[in-house]
């Protein structure tokens, strides 16, 4: 029976990707420095300490890791205090959720105040009950670390705990690990097919997730 559910924030609760596919290169054009072709490409499965220290070591930025991840995350800050909103039907979804007393919390490479500020703006902070980032267990998503540490959290087993993720990268990390896995539709990834090869379920849109629900208690 599902007892627990780990989500990713960006791109799966929250309509947010985009603004990560520019967040590098505009830092680097902040700094005088023009970005390689393929940026985005190369930071989409880091974490933003990952991103960091890339950046320092292939830019040769004169300053520490902590300044440059604290410079993205200028980048993008007033997005999430003022302008991200949820993805269509995640409200109504985790209202049902909680109603049948799953428990849940995030699992995120965004840094922790910007999730936060997010989530209370759009009254959805009492869902979770914690908030894990790359940042703060020190591994991304190319390691399952943080699932691991989530589902400690949660109090729950790999056999009823459900990891919802948008990225391929991700997912597969998660799934590889032995969790059940819930791919969430985001135009955003490219490689849709790889995702929904390593995903027990799919779920195109929140406000038409009858499957998921069906998937979920036949666990």
């Amino acid at each position: 029976m599902l007892k627990g559910i780990i989500f990713d924030f960006d791109g799966t609760l929250f309509d947010s990707m985009f603004i990560w596919n520019t967040a590098g290169e505009a830092y680097l054009r902040s700094v005088g420095t023009e970005p390689e072709k393929d940026l985005q490409a190369v930071l989409k499965p880091m974490s933003l300490l990952q991103s960091a220290t890339y950046i320092r070591k292939k830019y040769a930025v004169e300053l520490t890791v902590e300044e440059i991840m604290n410079g993205i995350n200028r980048t993008v800050e007033d997005f999430y205090f003022h302008t991200v909103q949820p993805k269509e039907g995640v409200t109504a979804f985790l209202e049902q959720l909680k109603n049948r007393g799953v428990k849940m919390c995030i699992a995120t490479a965004t840094d922790r105040y910007q999730v936060e500020a997010a989530l209370k703006r759009c009254s959805m902070e009492s869902f979770f009950s914690e908030i894990f980032t790359c940042t703060d267990v020190g591994h991304g998503k190319d390691e399952p670390v943080i699932f691991r540490k989530a589902m400690e959290h949660l109090g729950t087993t790999k056999s009823d705990t459900v990891v919802f993720e948008d990225a391929y990268h991700a997912a597969r990390t998660a799934k590889t690990d032995g969790f059940i896995t819930v791919a969430v539709y985001d135009s955003h990834e490219t490689k849709q097919a790889e995702l929904r090869s390593v995903s027990d379920c799919f779920i195109e849109c929140f406000t038409h997730s009858e499957h998921f629900w069906k998937f979920a208690y036949g666990l």
